[in-house]
């Protein structure tokens, strides 16, 4: 492993956030610009449908095989593709003639996204280590779930004053920024001599996924009976079945089964899935009820989430350095139950709107919930793996992430009551502390704290 300099750590930290939050904050922009998409380019909901799932379908479909790639032909390679594709993109979303296009852009835009994440993290788990990783993770984890966060505001900023065109060409600015910094980086990529990616796999995978998050994504509209989900349905999940099977005999595994081996592992992908989709839950209703059931514009909408994301910004580090010390455990499991506590204080909210003393309450005990949370829990699921391995195990963490949060939108009609209004919004709150709360069980009941080989992190 190449031993950085202090100033080089601060670099490779800033390469790894600026990758990933632009990818990040593309996933949540989009929803307050909606509306205006639409009034633009027409096509109705299907159009703003499509305009958020098509980058989700891609992203969560392709996330498997961009770590796979990371980790055999090198983090810094994978990186440069995922930028490089990111920002034309992006470009092409705004500037988009027709819905048609808007689509097939963002569904780009979600492949090259799905390159940057897990080589934007393993990144740091192969050049860092000891107290140097931790505290990374934690800016790392603060940064990219702060852009998730700030999506909402940026967005509304761009609609009500410009364009929501400007909501996908400012990405150009992020993404430019990142590839310079890649070229002051003082370290290369070194290509494994045994390196190869089972390509069928990845097609097994990719469709597999693909089919499942399709009819997920459209069951709302056209109902379980309908063929054109229950056949993508079942094909994608034979598909998956029949590639996880293959990746037991495979010699280039893009899904390593052995990686279930580690309790902490496995422990925390699940309690991923639970604490991730009711982030999902929280963040989508919050940001819908503030516009259509409080009558707040697109910019106060977004700013309602802000002492969120500053909580998170500021104690992100404080908690990764300081699980260094006393395990993930207790903070796997304190914050998930914090969150779960301020969704609950959102019941408090009432007609007529009062932002102070209904919501806010709420909003900073969940905002130090989820500071308590995330860089915990991503230090100890990639703690729980080696080094070499971190592309794929990052890779695998996100795509339980975000297909955690496609399928509780998924049900968002019945978890509401097929209405956002306040009763909705009361229910969404009530669910979203449930999977918090289940979250916290899974981390208390799995994660253990297991010693580590002398000169590496300590693995939770």
């Amino acid at each position: 492993m190449t031993r950085l300099s202090t100033p080089q750590t601060a670099l490779v930290v800033a390469i790894a956030s600026l990758a990933s939050a632009v990818a990040f904050l593309d996933s949540t922009v989009v929803n307050v610009a909606l509306p205006a998409i639409e009034r633009e380019l027409g096509g109705g909901l299907a159009t703003q449908q499509w305009a958020v799932d098509g980058y989700l379908l891609t992203l969560s479909s392709l996330i498997l095989l961009a770590g796979s790639v990371s980790d055999a032909y090198g983090r810094l390679l994978v990186l440069r593709i995922g930028l490089v594709g990111f920002g034309i993109a992006s470009i092409a979303v705004g500037l988009a003639p027709d819905p048609l296009f808007l689509v097939i852009a963002r569904a780009v835009q979600g492949a090259a996204g799905a390159f940057l994440v897990p080589s934007s993290l393993a990144l740091i788990t192969s050049l860092l280590q000891g107290h140097e990783r931790s505290r990374a993770i934690g800016l790392w984890t603060a940064f990219t779930t702060g852009a998730t966060l700030v999506g909402p505001l940026l967005g509304g900023v761009f609609v009500d004053l410009l364009s929501w065109r400007y909501a996908f060409l400012i990405n150009v600015v992020p993404v430019a920024v990142t590839l310079w910094l890649v070229t002051r980086l003082p370290v290369h990529d070194e290509r494994r001599s045994d390196a190869g990616i089972d390509w069928w796999g990845a097609v097994m995978c990719t469709a597999g996924l693909g089919g499942m998050v399709f009819a997920l994504i459209e069951q709302p509209n056209l109902g379980w009976p309908s063929p054109a989900i229950w056949m993508p349905l079942a094909a994608g999940a034979a598909l998956f079945g029949a590639f996880l099977l293959r990746q037991r005999t495979t010699p280039h595994p893009i899904l390593p089964l052995g990686l279930f081996r580690a309790r902490n592992y496995w422990t925390g992908n699940l309690a991923t899935l639970f604490v991730y989709a009711a982030l999902s839950l929280n963040g989508f209703v919050i940001g819908v009820y503030l516009q259509e059931g409080a009558g707040l514009s697109a910019t106060l909408a977004g700013l309602a989430s802000l002492p969120t994301t500053v909580l998170l910004i500021a104690l992100s580090p404080w908690a990764g350095s300081l699980a260094e010390r006393l395990g993930g455990r207790v903070f796997m499991t304190a914050g998930p139950l914090l969150m779960a506590g301020g969704a609950l204080l959102l019941l408090l909210v009432r007609d007529p709107f009062d932002y102070g003393w209904q919501m806010l309450p709420g909003l900073l005990v969940f905002g130090l919930g989820l500071a308590a949370t995330v860089s915990p829990l991503t230090a100890t699921i990639l703690g729980a793996i080696d080094s070499e391995r971190s592309g794929i195990a990052s890779a695998v963490n996100n795509a339980v992430a975000r297909v955690a949060g496609l399928v509780v939108i998924a049900f968002l009609a019945p978890i509401v009551g097929g209405s956002l209004d306040l009763a909705g919004f009361h229910r969404a709150a009530v669910v979203t502390a449930a999977l918090m709360a289940v979250g916290a069980v899974i981390a208390f009941a799995g994660i253990r704290r297991t010693p580590s080989p002398a000169g590496t992190t300590p693995r939770r």
